[in-house]
């Protein structure tokens, strides 16, 4: 036992001397069952463990789950990198990869605050069992040791201060990303009038986009290897040994996908602004046509409702669609002058800087609660 930040006195305990777990099943058709709203991991909120709703009719809900009340912290054991903490305000029953856990001479807040450190999520995913859907080793959790303080008060008091703090946080969160959404929304609302515009006239992507093909010789060789992502443009990996010939040149204007994840958005382009370089063989490579096709136009509309409800009917309902260009090329589209193609990427252009900034102030919000909690457990 010692002394620590704000002349409190802490203490060494593991994780099981302040926490149970107690796995009260209850039977998927019983009575007790019907009564209690049942709570599935996909709905408590990464990082905040915010419950999103209760689904009692959910199908995972119909096999055997653990009872739940106002007493526990809930923590998701699957994925543990997800932190998914929570503070059940009612009676209720979750999945068997949710662990209702007892505070045992803790406060409630704050042990969920102490199991929301990167600390003990690392620690979580050090002993995980599974590869591709890690899960805690609960057992190995719970003989993690921590620090907490000695009073019961000082403990509310260090909650009450990071609840306070990450309130404001959050707040600080949800301004910027309805800032996101409200530009998404103008750029797709830039699309729309430019396809809604009178010259519009249906096409077929294959008559105007060319593919990219592979690269030639050793002239590809110190370009940097980019990938797609939900966000766009990203450096991807360099392989090791990789055979420049076999990657494609994404130069400016060139716009790529990942063929097996473009159905969640892995789309990405390289305008003026971007380094060139090279991408996997396995991506799909792509530009418009001299004066049919803006490809700055086109990455934008791959990427709005139309290009999303587009690859939706091509994709034929296939759950892991390889949507390489030939299956593409099938797609139609409805397509505006090419003057007004230039006119609407200009504008939706001016935007991107605007994004940019507010993604990086999202990414470094993210960061923080973090860095909060281990200054307060730190201290």
């Amino acid at each position: 036992m010692n002394e620590g930040g704000w002349g409190m006195k802490w203490k060494s305990v593991t994780i099981g001397q302040i926490a149970v777990q107690d796995r009260t099943v209850i039977p998927p058709d019983s009575l007790e069952a019907s009564a209690r709203p049942y709570l599935g991991l996909e709905q408590i909120e990464s990082q905040t463990g915010t419950i999103l709703s209760y689904d009692s009719d959910s199908v995972e809900g119909k096999s055997t789950t653990f009872a739940f009340d106002v007493n526990h912290v809930l923590y998701g054991k699957l994925r543990p990198y997800l932190n998914k903490v929570a503070l059940p305000q009612n009676s209720g029953r979750c999945s068997t990869e949710i662990i209702p856990l007892l505070p045992i001479d803790v406060d409630r807040e704050f042990l969920a605050f102490l199991l929301k450190r990167d600390e003990i999520v690392q620690a979580a995913m050090l002993d995980k069992t599974g590869s591709r859907m890690p899960r805690a080793d609960m057992n190995a959790l719970l003989a993690f040791e921590v620090r907490v303080p000695v009073s019961l008060n000082h403990q509310r008091l260090i909650a009450a201060h990071l609840k306070s703090q990450l309130t404001t946080l959050e707040q600080a969160r949800t301004a910027a990303q309805l800032q996101l959404t409200e530009l998404i929304n103008l750029a797709n609302a830039i699309i729309r009038q430019s396809v809604e515009h009178p010259d519009t006239a249906p096409a077929k992507l294959g008559d105007v986009l060319d593919e990219v093909k592979k690269g030639v010789g050793k002239t590809w060789a110190e370009y940097p290897v980019l990938g797609a992502t939900r966000a766009g443009l990203a450096l991807a990996k360099d392989p090791v040994g990789k055979i420049p010939e076999r990657y494609k040149p994404v130069l400016h204007g060139t716009v790529f996908y990942n063929p097996m994840r473009i159905m969640i958005g892995s789309i990405a382009m390289v305008d003026e602004f971007d380094t060139p370089g090279i991408t996997s063989p396995d991506y799909v490579a792509l530009r418009g046509k001299e004066g049919l096709v803006d490809s700055r136009w086109f990455y934008y509309w791959l990427r709005s409702p139309y290009g999303v409800s587009c690859i939706a009917s091509l994709a034929r309902g296939a759950v892991r669609e390889r949507m390489l260009f030939n299956r593409l090329a099938e797609g139609s589209i409805e397509l505006p002058s090419y003057t007004v193609q230039v006119t609407a990427a200009k504008a939706l252009a001016e935007l991107k800087p605007m994004r940019s900034a507010i993604e990086k102030q999202l990414a470094e919000i993210n960061l923080l609660p973090g860095k909060i909690l281990a200054k307060a457990f730190n201290s």
